[in-house]
């Protein structure tokens, strides 16, 4: 497994359905971000959760980047064609105990669930210490132990969070057998070599889960920028869910442009007039990122 280098970054879409401004943002930073260090960009197709994605949408997502003048190295990574790198994952952590079977169905979580310091539902533990009697069990969850785990956003500056304590056990394994995100994630970053992630702050609230699946497995851990979420109008998150418009592949320059005035590089005037690479030419030359505005969301 290699190690982690600040040099290779990574763009890690869902392919539950096609890009908008919003995926845009992480795309481009992301990639101007590990260029701008002479390293290397990935692509990694997300779509370990199977009911959800489709092989259309994630084809149209590398169609739409590559009409945005995106170039990635390699071939993308798959997350349904890694489940056995997710098994032996799994497996280790079984191994040394940090995980246990939990049989309670979703109504039985809903029922029972404790509320967390900031008023969220989590895990209450009920399988912790063993399945009730006559249960089977249907997921795996990893047992969380207390305490703060800390870390330096490049963007957002110090976090901190007792995973314990704000979600509880969470699950890696699912009871319809898929593996869930937070252990995917981890292990790609680190067999890919990922020394810096960045994304969307929607994901922040994730960041405490996956280092500490990363301390578990002996992974280092990356460094970190979460770029302020894109919202509309109304206060919400660009997204598929608040019908987001699929991003125009016939324009990609005034989109461009946009984005990098959202993230404050400050790009001239005209520059979603010029010609493709130029563009490119000048976002890479002048890329920087302390000049990302340091807040979680942002309205268009």
């Amino acid at each position: 497994m290699p190690a982690p280098s600040r040099r290779i970054g990574r763009f890690a879409p869902s392919p539950t359905g096609l890009l908008h401004a919003g995926s845009l943002l992480a795309a481009l930073a992301s990639c101007l971000e590990a260029r701008s260090q002479g390293g290397q960009w990935l692509v990694r197709i997300e779509d370990v959760d199977l009911p959800r994605c489709s092989p259309e949408a994630a084809h149209g997502i590398l169609r739409q980047l590559e009409s945005f003048g995106f170039e990635w190295d390699g071939e993308p990574l798959w997350q349904s064609h890694r489940s056995e790198a997710y098994t032996a994952a799994l497996e280790r952590l079984r191994a040394a105990g940090h995980v246990y079977p939990c049989a309670c169905t979703r109504r039985e979580i809903a029922d029972s669930a404790l509320l967390a310091p900031d008023g969220a539902h989590r895990y209450p533990g009920t399988c912790r210490t063993g399945l009730p009697p006559g249960r089977s069990p249907r997921a795996w969850r990893l047992r969380c132990p207390p305490g703060l785990i800390a870390w330096h956003d490049a963007v957002q500056g110090t976090q901190a969070e007792d995973v314990n304590a704000a979600v509880g056990d969470f699950v890696l394994l699912r009871a319809d057998g898929l593996f869930a995100y937070q252990l995917a994630v981890v292990v790609d970053d680190a067999e890919q070599g990922i020394g810096e992630i960045v994304r969307g702050a929607d994901l922040l609230d994730s960041t405490a889960r996956q280092i500490l699946l990363q301390r578990l497995l002996g992974h280092d851990t990356p460094r970190y920028a979460h770029l302020p979420v894109l919202t509309n109008a109304g206060g919400e998150k660009l997204s598929k869910q608040t019908r987001a418009l699929p991003l125009d592949e016939t324009a990609p320059g005034p989109a461009l442009a946009t984005a990098l005035d959202f993230l404050s590089q400050q790009p001239p005037d005209d520059l979603a007039h010029w010609p493709l690479p130029e563009i490119w030419h000048w976002a890479l030359a002048h890329w920087s990122l302390t000049r990302v505005p340091k807040v979680r969301q942002k309205a268009v």
